[in-house]
């Protein structure tokens, strides 16, 4: 999340936390598509991490200067924590740049209609960051774990919220802090026109996420070495934080709505509150307390939409909702599986005939049948089973009716194409290997055991 929202409209009950979600529903004409990833970036020389002030001592920049460079490149607006600054953001297209903990770099791009537009975004993106770190030395990894440094080398951001993180962390799982400074992702947000809608779409991205984290492994390397996984991304997110990850069981059970995950986000804890520039540590607190005007570590302050924002952006099941869905099961990756995963959902959630089609192919899965290919996808990825069939099969299923999806949608380029072509790297993984297992081959038998050669080959 590039910043922090600042809204001081009081909140005064439930049924305003359920408004707030009701509010995002929007036509169907209307819907866009919004696209993140997270860049980890190193210094060429060395392949050391790279700290927010750089290295003065060896003539290195570092990430502030990164940004101030981006900034004076696009002319965006500056995101800043106290003295630092630490994101950019676009005034008036809605996209922006943030910093994640252990400064992966990441574009929250723009709400847009296209995912050829999407593209462009992308593109130029890269080349604002290819003209900026010319003279910097500094690259950036299309992993998604980073596959050498150690938590000890991976400087943290200046970013007062991560500093009430890194100190929780610990304390509610054994990967959180892993989470936090080694890992990077590619999300996708899509819309919803109503609540059952919204219903109907999370259920199907949920239920899909373990064959997103198949298909987009990316990560199979950790401290130097094969750490036994082919997304330990997605393995580390098992034991983050129980209370505030996973695949949402509550979803698939009669009653879900906008009210059911308002009392499950009530019932996560609190990481912190926003006062003005200041962020006060309220770790392991209850929004029902903030709500009711008895949060005991901050006395006296009653919620905000700004409040209860903030802390939907600190709850990370594998689908989450907002006003908006986020799908957040697959690995960062190259270039072309950044298209390609806003490409699969586009397809299933924003054409009728294939959500229709996909719930009718999640609807056998029993809640057990999920939570197994949850736990066996970081694994097995595509070799995985499902209630008896092997995903690589699923996989391809779910990309058929992706694909038929977003011919039906036709939203054509300058050239005719439509979107289909940005699933085609999908259908050759589903054909073939995973990201993550041609890494291993390479590892093994070109690469001497070493992951050096990743700083040279799995660069953007």
């Amino acid at each position: 999340m590039a910043r922090d929202v600042s809204d001081t409209t009081p909140v005064t009950s439930r049924d305003e936390l359920v408004a707030w979600f009701e509010a995002g529903s929007k036509p169907p004409e209307h819907f866009a598509i919004g696209t993140e990833h997270e860049k980890i970036p190193f210094y060429r020389a060395g392949h050391s991490a790279v700290a927010y002030s750089g290295e003065p001592g060896e003539g290195r920049c570092g990430i502030r200067a990164l940004l101030d460079g981006m900034r004076a490149d696009l002319g965006w607006a500056a995101i800043c924590d106290g003295p630092n600054i630490i994101g950019l953001y676009q005034e008036k297209g809605g996209a922006a740049i943030s910093l994640e903990p252990g400064g992966q770099f990441e574009l929250s791009g723009a709400p847009l209609a296209t995912i050829h537009e999407t593209e462009a975004e992308l593109d130029a993106h890269l080349e604002s960051i290819k003209s900026v770190t010319a003279g910097c030395g500094i690259g950036f990894l299309t992993l998604g774990m980073n596959p050498k440094h150690r938590l000890a080398e991976i400087p943290i951001m200046p970013k007062q919220r991560y500093a009430i993180m890194a100190n929780y962390m610990p304390k509610v799982g054994g990967h959180g802090l892993d989470m936090m400074f080694r890992t990077a992702t590619v999300q996708a947000n899509l819309d919803f026109s109503s609540e059952a809608d919204m219903v109907k779409k999370l259920r199907v991205s949920l239920a899909l996420q373990p064959v997103a984290t198949a298909l987009f492994a990316n990560s199979p390397f950790t401290d130097g070495k094969l750490n036994g996984f082919l997304s330990a991304r997605s393995e580390v997110w098992r034991d983050t934080d129980p209370a505030r990850t996973g695949m949402l069981p509550f979803a698939f059970e009669p009653g879900m709505g906008f009210e059911r995950y308002v009392d499950y986000a009530l019932d996560v804890p609190m990481y912190f509150l926003k006062r003005g520039a200041t962020y006060i540590d309220v770790a392991g607190a209850s929004f029902r307390d903030l709500l009711d005007g008895g949060l005991k570590a901050a006395p006296g302050e009653r919620a905000t939409l700004s409040d209860w924002a903030n802390h939907l952006s600190t709850i990370f099941p594998e689908v989450r909702l907002k006003r908006y869905l986020e799908m957040r099961g697959a690995d960062a990756g190259p270039r072309p599986m950044l298209t390609a995963l806003p490409a699969l959902f586009g397809g299933l959630l924003y054409d009728p005939a294939a959500l229709d089609s996909a719930l009718e192919l999640i609807k056998p899965w029993s809640a057990e049948d999920r939570e197994r290919l949850r736990a066996d996808a970081p694994r097995f990825a595509l070799k995985a089973q499902i209630a008896g069939r092997p995903l690589r099969e699923v996989a391809k299923d779910v990309l058929a009716l992706a694909r038929a999806g977003l011919a039906r949608r036709r939203r054509l380029d300058s050239r005719g194409r439509d979107e289909t072509h940005f699933l085609d790297p999908l259908d050759a993984i589903a054909a073939g290997r995973t990201e993550a297992e041609r890494l291993i081959e390479a590892f093994q038998l070109r690469w001497a055991a070493s992951v050096e050669p990743t700083f040279e080959h799995c660069v953007y």
